[in-house]
């Protein structure tokens, strides 16, 4: 070697091994992303000379296949990366692995520790170190590189991550970039194919050019996101999601999201699984959507994606937009990210909104599924709020079992005086149209719309309102009805007098005792006082012992006046009214009453009293 090949020897500035010390020791939480760091640096290598190859002719091995080749060797535990890239000249090894306290770096230090932040945060999107990563595994790192640039000449840099690196001309014949380095013996596993595998398809999958192993092509798998729609077939949408999602099914649906802004501009393929987590209440704890870089993965679950109600979704979001950490591990907080959450989440609910409309069957299936996650986003999403209420979907007094209207669908079909939305709550369909309280708004065709699960009850009460429309549940005590549709009741001085009795009678079990213009088939019925609590609600809370300290609330009873059974009440009270039978039967009616809404505290008791009545009435 003659005397201009001599190598030559750099100290690093005085800040360096400072430096060095975090981004090995601290800075990254799990050693293989050494490996994402080399793949990526590799890739953006080719690409550049992929664009120099477009616009000039004359360049270093024109024409060679551009690939990434890696070779390990389990016995002498070593590790190499090539690439057919762009390779460097001896100016920019200096400059770019050479020296990563480039200017202002210093100053930033100092700042950082008078403002007592963590450099890790200070140098979060600052510098390129993603190379001193294989600092982590390797006690000495060697570079072999060659220049695109005509006439280039070949480097060999190496260093010890320390206080210095030397760099020395070497006689390389192909243009690109050769790393490689013995491993540290706790971290020998990397010698081995296996892990090697594992971790390239963890994070490098979907690399742009072919990533070879033992002469094999290890990510087989295609970026189907860069893809114009209308070029992605059924079958790669499948296997595509299967893969990223870890599913045995195959979606129920598929979102392809582009987006070129003056803001943000990004990438994303986003799936609807076919079916919801066995338990919704850990759909939080899934992987969501894993974000890319240029396709090499730098978060497998990145929460901040999405809000916490579409965490069911699965798929990618590839951006090259976001400031980074020099890991590449956590995303900067950045109002970047937030707009692509923004983003997503607007083209995720239109997308069930487009569903809704052109396809209920599908929409109604996928409802059932997750109709629930989107009710929890009301105390989550107040800038989607309205979107998301036009998404929800009842059951109703008027349609038969398994149809479904939307709150707007109710709003049309209203009758043109009626003023609000009307609602009543219960485990089942079949219970609430058993439900006396139901009877006025069934004989005067008003749609009634039914809350049959946790997440309508607790949900819908809070709405307040729809379209400027109050809602209200038809099982209030103050329930407003028009007085041209209410079903008038005679109020004699007989009736008010049994109701009178109903009051002494029940004293303690109800709040009071009213004369009832709502009532059409029944004798009686129980209603929520004005300031009372759903007693759906109440049972909930009660359940789920949230409401332990929440006192029983009273109910009122409203008496129907002109039913038979009260009027015979009312002919007995009139002959006799210390009767111990019209109490009986008194106390019979209230707790029938609760029996219907499914709160009777002892059945044997009522059938007891039942038996003692049938046997006084069969004398």
């Amino acid at each position: 070697m003659d005397e201009n090949k001599q190598a030559q020897q750099y100290e690093y500035k005085a800040e360096m091994k400072k430096l060095l010390g975090i981004i090995i020791h601290s800075l990254y939480t799990h050693p293989e992303v050494f490996l994402r760091e080399l793949i990526s640096n590799a890739s953006d290598a080719l690409n550049k000379v992929r664009f120099r190859e477009l616009t000039e002719k004359n360049i270093t091995d024109a024409g060679t296949e551009l690939k990434i080749t890696i070779q390990v060797d389990s016995k002498q535990k070593t590790f190499s990366i090539e690439d057919t890239g762009i390779g460097m000249t001896e100016a920019e090894l200096i400059n770019n692995i050479g020296t990563i306290a480039r200017s202002g770096t210093l100053e930033f230090l100092k700042d950082s520790k008078e403002k007592q932040k963590s450099l890790e945060e200070d140098l979060i999107g600052k510098f390129g170190v993603g190379f001193y990563s294989t600092f982590m595994v390797a006690n000495e790192v060697v570079v072999e590189t060659r220049s695109a640039e005509p006439d280039s000449k070949g480097y060999r840099w190496s260093s010890c991550g320390e206080g210095s690196f030397t760099i020395e001309e070497i006689d390389r014949k192909a243009r690109g970039t050769k790393i490689y380095f013995t491993l540290k013996k706790d971290h020998e596993e990397f010698a081995e194919e296996y892990k090697i595998r594992s971790t390239i398809e963890k994070y490098s999958n979907f690399a742009d050019f072919p990533i070879f192993l033992a002469k094999e092509k290890v990510n087989k798998v295609e970026a189907l996101w860069r893809k114009k729609p209308q070029d992605m077939k059924e079958d790669e949408l499948n296997e595509f999601y299967k893969f990223i999602s870890n599913d045995f099914e195959e979606p129920f649906g598929h979102l392809p999201v582009s987006v070129e802004g003056s803001v943000v501009s990004f990438k994303a393929l986003l799936f609807i699984p076919k079916n919801p987590p066995t338990d919704l209440f850990r759909v939080y704890e899934e992987k969501g959507l894993s974000l890319y870089s240029n396709k090499i993965l730098i978060q497998n679950d990145c929460k901040e994606l999405l809000p916490m109600y579409l965490r069911f979704v699965k798929g990618v979001v590839d951006t090259i937009d976001l400031p980074l950490n020099v890991s590449r591990e956590v995303t900067q907080s950045s109002p970047l990210l937030s707009k692509i959450r923004s983003i997503l989440t607007s083209k995720i609910l239109g997308f069930f909104d487009e569903w809704s409309k052109k396809d209920k069957d599908k929409y109604l299936i996928f409802y059932k599924n997750f109709g629930t996650m989107l009710k929890a986003a009301l105390n989550e999403d107040f800038e989607n709020r309205d979107k998301i209420i036009d998404l929800f979907r009842f059951e109703t007094s008027l349609k038969g079992k398994g149809e479904y209207v939307s709150l707007a669908d109710y709003v049309s079909g209203m009758k043109p005086d009626q003023k609000d939305i009307y609602y009543i709550s219960g485990e089942n369909r079949g219970e609430l149209e058993r439900n006396p309280n139901l009877e006025y708004f069934r004989k005067k065709g008003i749609e009634v719309i039914f809350l049959t699960t946790p997440a309508d009850i607790f949900t819908v009460p809070s709405l307040g309102e729809y379209d400027k429309k109050p809602l209200k549940s038809v099982e209030k005590s103050d329930i407003d009805m028009d007085p041209a549709d209410k079903i008038e009741k005679p109020e004699n001085e007989l009736s008010k007098s049994l109701v009178g009795l109903f009051k002494d009678v029940l004293k303690g079990k109800v709040q009071d005792v009213v004369i009832s213009k709502r009532l059409v088939d029944s004798p009686v019925t129980l209603v929520t006082a004005k300031d009372g609590m759903d007693r759906e609600m109440e049972k909930m809370l009660k359940a789920m012992n949230r409401g332990g300290d929440i006192p029983a609330s009273k109910r009122v009873m409203e008496v129907n006046a002109e039913h038979p059974l009260i009027k015979n009440l009312s002919r007995l009270y009139m002959g006799d009214s210390s009767s111990p039978l019209v109490k009986k039967c008194m106390v019979q009616l209230y707790e029938g009453a609760l029996l219907i809404e499914g709160s009777l505290p002892s059945s044997a008791d009522f059938v007891a009293r039942m038996n003692e009545i049938i046997q006084e009435a069969t004398k």
